[in-house]
């Protein structure tokens, strides 16, 4: 997520674009604000543990192709000779965070389509395959998937681990009248079903605080930046007010970072590595069964003995339905080791950064939503990872000389 949609999705968008951050392409003076009031005892800033930021902690680069459709998700439902393909892809950055209500819509479409029997297939083992085979096991469906491949070596398995459920996920052009209702059903269904494993061993699910770091005057120390090309949806701030936490500016003195302005959120982490293997068993317990096997053309899917599919292949169903609505959203991620009590968000300078029990993502995001537009290329850059590095150990070595300046 950019500093934008974090101040957008958490009620502090005005503010900011108040102060001359909004994003914009020309050049703007230093912001004049009032301090931020103090904050209650009980709002204090716990300890920030630093992060190791060396490049030869990188034990790992990944990088994750989004499947983005203008319109959104495909949820529809399609013959192909005598089966039923119920679709359901196409979630741009949203995958993982709206999966459950995507699973919801699509299974109940399933259900419709049934004619006696209660055997479906699923195509695809990643996020939205997993939650669509879990909700049809739930409504009493005997299920089986069929994938290339299954966890950790699936596409979503390589993303940022963000409750993000607007994320590129369809253009104010060309998303539908209705289509804001349908995400917002999809969001909160989602929502509500990440509560039921919170405080599971190996946490798969977590909330954890995020931070936002301005210098205020970064605007007029880089080159300006380009206007975004694309306008996407963002529903969540004014659709979900009632479960979305709403940043605080932290006032100077109250927190260890050398930025002018600070920010706080509160927002789901998931730990992919173990909510994955977590999905695959419950799938599995269930009575569930995975057969491995790859698909070329809608004619082999419908050779499949279910009669209804659900058909969840991420950015794979550019290919595999010849769909080019499909467009490409590259994103990088550099894996620090993980560290006893990093478990918070930072975002500095275009930098994502995430501590997550498997790992501490490092995300840089220069243009934004628009990093990667396009872009199938899944080629790790060692370089771009060991930037994104070097820019947060710039900003823990200004922590150590402000600490010191104070000490």
């Amino acid at each position: 997520m950019d500093r934008r949609s974090f101040l957008r999705s958490s009620g502090a968008f005005a503010s900011l674009s108040a102060m001359g951050l909004s994003g914009c392409a020309k050049r703007v003076a230093a912001p004049q604000v009032p301090s931020a009031p103090a904050l209650p005892f009980y709002d204090a800033v716990g300890p920030i543990i630093p992060i190791r930021a060396h490049v030869d902690r990188i034990f790992r680069i990944t990088v994750c192709t989004r499947p983005f459709r203008a319109v959104g998700p495909r949820l529809d439902v399609e013959r192909v000779g005598e089966k039923v393909v119920v679709h359901n892809y196409g979630h741009g950055g949203s995958g993982w965070s709206l999966s459950w209500g995507s699973a919801d819509v699509v299974v109940k479409k399933a259900l419709d389509a049934l004619d006696g029997t209660r055997d479906v297939a699923v195509v695809g083992c990643g996020a939205l395959g997993l939650t669509a085979a879990i909700t049809a096991q739930r409504m009493g469906l005997k299920v089986t998937i069929y994938a290339k491949e299954r966890p950790p070596y699936v596409r979503s398995a390589r993303a940022t681990g963000s409750w993000t459920p607007d994320s590129r996920i369809a253009l104010t052009s060309d998303a539908a009248p209705d289509f804001a209702a349908l995400w917002e059903k999809m969001a909160r269904t989602s929502f509500a079903m990440y509560q039921s494993y919170l405080g599971m061993p190996g946490t798969p699910i977590e909330w954890t605080d995020r931070y936002f770091l301005s210098d205020g005057e970064e605007m007029r120390e880089q080159p300006p930046q380009p206007q975004n090309l694309h306008e996407f949806v963002h529903y969540q701030h004014e659709r979900l007010a009632d479960i979305t936490p709403r940043a605080q500016e932290i006032p100077a003195g109250m927190h260890p970072f050398p930025t002018k302005y600070v920010w706080r959120n509160t927002s789901l982490t998931f730990n992919v590595a173990d909510y994955s293997r977590q999905l695959m068993n419950d799938f599995l317990i269930a009575g569930g069964a995975i057969e491995t096997c790859e698909f070329h053309s809608p004619q082999e899917v419908a050779a499949l003995p279910q009669r209804v599919v659900i058909n969840c292949p991420g950015y794979g169903a550019r290919q595999l339905w010849d769909d080019e609505s499909i467009v490409p959203v590259r994103g990088q991620i550099a894996w620090l080791i993980p560290q006893e009590g990093v478990h918070y968000g930072l975002q500095y300078k275009s930098l994502n950064v995430l501590g997550r029990r498997d790992g501490i993502v490092i995300q840089p995001m220069p243009q934004g939503d628009e990093t990667g537009w396009n872009d199938p290329n899944e080629e790790p850059d060692r370089a771009e990872a060991e930037a994104g590095v070097r820019t947060l150990e710039g900003l823990y070595e200004r922590m150590e000389q402000m600490q010191g300046r104070h000490g």
